[in-house]
Formats: C-alpha cells, sequence, structure tokens
C-alpha cells in the first residue's frame, strides 16, 4: 500500500529546494529533477505543489518522460482531500502586495495625457 498525501501536505512542497508534484492523482516529489528537467525549471516550479496532470498531458510526454516519473513517485492523492490553492514558490508579491510593473498602468496614462495636451489644448 503506498503512502497517501492530502492537498494540503503536496501544497507545502512548493519550492525549488522542496517540489512536489501531483500527476494523475499520484504524488511525486521532483526536487532532484528541477535541473534535469529539459523545459527548465520554471515551468516545474510554477505547476509544483499542485495537480498538474493537465499542463502534464498537454505537453505530449514521451513513454520515456513518463517511465523517468516512476523513480520520483512518493505516494498517491488521498481520495478524502479536495485541492487547496497554491502559491508558487516563484511568487514574489504576498497578499495584499501588487506584482509587476507600475510602468506598464503608467506609461499609457502619460502617453495619453501628452496626446490630449497637444492635440486640444496647446493648438
Amino acid at each position: 500500500m503506498s503512502k497517501l498525501y492530502t492537498y494540503e501536505e503536496v501544497a507545502v512542497h512548493n519550492k525549488r529546494e522542496d517540489l512536489w508534484m501531483i500527476i494523475d492523482k499520484k504524488v511525486y516529489d521532483i526536487t532532484k529533477f528541477v535541473d534535469e528537467h529539459p523545459g527548465g525549471e520554471e515551468v516545474l516550479i510554477d505547476e509544483g505543489a499542485r495537480d498538474a496532470t493537465t499542463p502534464f498531458e498537454d505537453v505530449g510526454h514521451s513513454p520515456d518522460a513518463r517511465d523517468l516519473l516512476e523513480q520520483y513517485l512518493i505516494g498517491e492523492v488521498d481520495p478524502n482531500s479536495t485541492p487547496v490553492k497554491v502559491v508558487s514558490g516563484n511568487a514574489q508579491a504576498t497578499a495584499g502586495e501588487a506584482s509587476g510593473n507600475p510602468l506598464r498602468v503608467l506609461l499609457p496614462l502619460i502617453i495619453l495625457a501628452a496626446v490630449v495636451y497637444f492635440r486640444f489644448i496647446a493648438q
């Protein structure tokens, strides 16, 4: 009988140094695979600590990739567990903190103000 893990237990393993993933109701500790992943570490970290079945299937992994995955198997998802919201290990912002560059909002406003000024005011 394999060990059962809840979604909550998997969700705390969301960092590059400690990364778990769920695929097809099975739990994998992929921490040691992060550096070897052909698609780069970012995708694993972004999808880690959650059910990544859909992204895994969407990419169309080869049978060899599926075989390779088996060496990282540590258990299965508890069928009585329910999914939880997972914060990626890459997340820089904390709750209530804005993320992204503020210029993406300010720059269009400055351009709009300049257009209005030169078109209607500075004639």
